[in-house]
């Protein structure tokens, strides 16, 4: 499977340059993140991906939009890969807001307060993460599979701090390899 962390949002802009966090909640890509998306869906058609699975939060699936729209494919919506909790941008949007923008998702499986409590500790992150190893190795096609997430999620999980628009390749099922960045096709 490819991780993708999504492209560069509002936030991500001011944060870069400040180091604080300027209180934007869900926030939305920029342009730079969308050539980013666009860069990444590059990539992905070349590696064979088939399905892409997506965080609720609007930045990925704004992202996941683009590279779908891109190489027409299907999205699926689950939260086990959203971003750990430590930021305004981390509070996610209510599936009502999430289904207006969106109407062709399934999102009747997300909660109305879908993302973790406030901060989220390492400890919950890992085991989110070994929920979601444990989810997609259950799948026959999880080689072809991109997962639209975030900074935290793909620490979590790979023990790589990437950034926006990155892409890493991952076996879940052996967690002792390395894994692979690779590099986006501009």
């Amino acid at each position: 499977m490819i991780f993708l962390r999504h492209g560069q949002s509002e936030f991500n802009v001011v944060y870069s340059v400040t180091r604080r966090d300027p209180g934007i909640r869900d926030p939305k890509l920029t342009e730079e993140g969308r050539r980013q998306a666009k860069a990444a869906a590059g990539t992905l058609r070349d590696a064979g991906i088939e399905a892409l699975v997506a965080s609720p939060y609007t930045r990925a699936l704004e992202t996941a939009e683009i590279v779908a729209g891109e190489l027409g494919l299907p999205v699926t919506v689950e939260p086990l890969v959203g971003e750990r909790v430590a930021f305004a941008c981390d509070l996610g949007s209510a599936p009502s807001e999430l289904r207006a923008r969106w109407p062709h998702l399934a999102l009747d499986h997300l909660d109305e307060q879908w993302w973790p409590p406030p901060e989220e500790s390492e400890a919950s992150l890992r085991h989110r993460c070994e929920r979601f190893r444990a989810l997609i190795t259950q799948w026959a096609h999880w080689r072809r599979v991109a997962i639209v997430t975030h900074w935290g999620f793909i620490r979590g999980f790979t023990g790589l701090a990437v950034a926006n628009g990155a892409l890493v390749r991952v076996d879940p099922h052996r967690p002792e390899l390395e894994p692979e960045t690779l590099a986006p096709i501009n």
